[in-house]
C-alpha cells in the first residue's frame, strides 16, 4: 500500500436490504424535542455539479426524488426559500392529501406548512400561484425599509414581517429563524435556491443537507447548489446514503 493510502479505511457499498413501506420517514426524521430551528436543506445536482437544467431544478428530478421531496415537505413545520426560486419554479402553496394532513395533526403540527420567503425587496407577483393556489398565507420575511410598502401591496395575501438585523436594507437570516422559532416552527426545510442556501451556510445556520445526485451530466454553465460572495468551512458527517433503480443517490449529511 502506498503512503498516500496508508491508514485510510474505505468501505465498499454493496447490496443492502430494501427500505420497507413506511420506513423511509425514519431516515428523514427531525431531532426530537427541538427548542430552536433545525434547518434542513434539500437540493438536487447533476453528477458534474449542476443545480439546474434550463434554469430550473425540476428537470433533474426523477420519481424517487419527487417522493423524497414530498416526504420532507410533509414533515416540516415551514418551508423556507428565496424569492428567485418562487418566481423561477412557479411555486404554489404546499399541497397535501387528507391522510397526510391527518398524520400531521397526530404529530401536533398544522395541517399544511406555510412557505416563508426571505426577500429584501418583497417584489412578488400577487397574481402568481404562490398567492392564489395556497390554503395558508405565506410569510414574507423582508427588510425594515420594505415592510410598509410590502404590506400595502400584498394586503391579506401574505403576512409581511420585519427580519432585518443591524442593516435595515437587508434580511438577517438569524433574525428570520428567530421569528420562525417564536412561532414554534422549528422544523425548517429550505429548498433554496442557491443564493439562500449559500447565505445560510455563510452564517453557520444550516444543520443538515439532503442532496440528491442525479445520474445526469449537464456541462455548460449550470449553477452550483450554493452560490454567494461569502465562504465557509463547515464539517458535515454522513447520516445515510440511499439509491433507487434509476441510479439516483439520496444523501443526508448533518453537522459533525
Amino acid at each position: 500500500m502506498s503512503d498516500d493510502t496508508a491508514g485510510t479505511d474505505l468501505t465498499v457499498l454493496g447490496n443492502v436490504d430494501k427500505i420497507a413501506d413506511g420506513q423511509l420517514a425514519d431516515y428523514y426524521a427531525y431531532p426530537d424535542d427541538l427548542q430552536r430551528c433545525w434547518v434542513r436543506g434539500n437540493m438536487i445536482s447533476s453528477l458534474d455539479g449542476g443545480a439546474t437544467e434550463d434554469g430550473k431544478s425540476g428537470g433533474l428530478a426523477g420519481p424517487g426524488d419527487r417522493a423524497v421531496f414530498n416526504l420532507m415537505r410533509q414533515t416540516a413545520d415551514v418551508i423556507l426559500m428565496g424569492a428567485a426560486t418562487v418566481r423561477i419554479e412557479n411555486y404554489s402553496g404546499v399541497q397535501l392529501s387528507v391522510a397526510q394532513r391527518q398524520e400531521r395533526q397526530r404529530r401536533g403540527q398544522a395541517e399544511v406548512p406555510p412557505i416563508a420567503v426571505i426577500t429584501a425587496s418583497a417584489e412578488l407577483d400577487h397574481n402568481s400561484k404562490f398567492f392564489t393556489r395556497t390554503e395558508v398565507a405565506p410569510l414574507i420575511l423582508t427588510a425594515t425599509e420594505t415592510v410598509a410598502g410590502a404590506r400595502h401591496r400584498l394586503g391579506t395575501l401574505a403576512e409581511v414581517l420585519d427580519a432585518s438585523g443591524a442593516d435595515p436594507t437587508r434580511v438577517d437570516p438569524a433574525v428570520a429563524l428567530r421569528i420562525l422559532a417564536e412561532r414554534k416552527l422549528f422544523r425548517v426545510l429550505t429548498e433554496g435556491g442557491p443564493s439562500l442556501l449559500s447565505l445560510l451556510i455563510e452564517n453557520d445556520l444550516l444543520d443538515e443537507l439532503c442532496l440528491t445526485v442525479a445520474p445526469i451530466l449537464l456541462g455548460g454553465v449550470a449553477r452550483r447548489i450554493a452560490t454567494g460572495p461569502g465562504q465557509a468551512h463547515t464539517r458535515m458527517r454522513p447520516s445515510h446514503l440511499l439509491t433507487d433503480d434509476e441510479g439516483y443517490l439520496y444523501t443526508r449529511y448533518v453537522r459533525g
